[in-house]
């Protein structure tokens, strides 16, 4: 009986440090795919550039996620808790649920100006239907990015409840507007990237004006407050 346990200990010992490798690589992996992404963007971003920057060949990085797609998935992860951290302080912050929720779009907007690569790959999984989603991304990865979005989500809707509380918001739904304003702000963002607006200078005749980051940001802060304070 002492070998057999033995035996057990030594496999399960083996199990374990097999585990905690199989973890670090996943962490070198989500690592590396972070870096690039905010040195070259999403668009470039390359599973063999990734693996290099490992160490590894291609055929690794599949052994630890089911595609390029579940790889951006859990990367975004990695952003989204940062924006959490965020969204969270500016929460925390002195004055009224009005005052409060203009304080989280703006730094909603300044995480995203200062990290365009955030933008690109929420928005290239937005692209993707549910069920494409959860036939390409492991149920396990699903759950974390479901759970790391949820988190930002919360901490709006949770402002928004306490405006609606307190007199100043008249949301009915208040999940649906946080759901719709991060949806809404990861699109307007783009603005804050191009730097143009397009209009017409006269019927027919288009032409192009410059767009800010501030310009986003109070329009982005304005539609919120708007939408939270609309009387019907």
């Amino acid at each position: 009986m002492a070998i057999t346990a033995a035996r057990e200990g030594g496999t399960d010992g083996r199990r374990s440090a097999a585990a905690a490798r199989r973890r670090q690589r996943e962490r070198e992996i989500l690592a590396a795919t972070r870096a690039l992404f905010d040195e070259r963007g999403v668009r470039d971003a390359q599973i063999e550039d990734i693996a290099r920057a490992v160490g590894i060949n291609r055929a690794i990085v599949y052994r630890h996620f089911t595609g390029k797609e579940e790889l951006f998935a859990l990367t975004l992860v990695g952003y989204l808790d940062e924006l959490r951290r965020q969204l969270v302080r500016a929460a925390e912050s002195p004055g009224t649920p009005t005052d409060r929720l203009a304080a989280l779009v703006s730094a909603f907007v300044d995480y995203g100006i200062a990290h365009p690569a955030f933008v690109d790959c929420a928005q290239s999984l937005m692209r993707r239907t549910g069920p494409e989603l959860l036939q390409e991304i492991s149920e396990g990865a699903m759950y974390r990015l479901g759970r790391s979005m949820s988190g930002c989500l919360a901490v709006l809707s949770t402002q928004l409840q306490a405006g609606v509380a307190s007199g100043e918001f008249t949301v009915k739904d208040p999940v649906v507007l946080a759901n719709m304003l991060y949806a809404s702000g990861l699109g307007t963002l783009q603005l804050a990237r191009v730097g143009i607006l397009v209009m017409e200078a006269a019927p027919g005749v288009p032409t192009i004006a410059s767009s800010s980051p501030d310009q986003v940001r109070e329009f982005l802060v304005a539609s919120a407050l708007a939408l939270a304070t609309h009387r019907s």
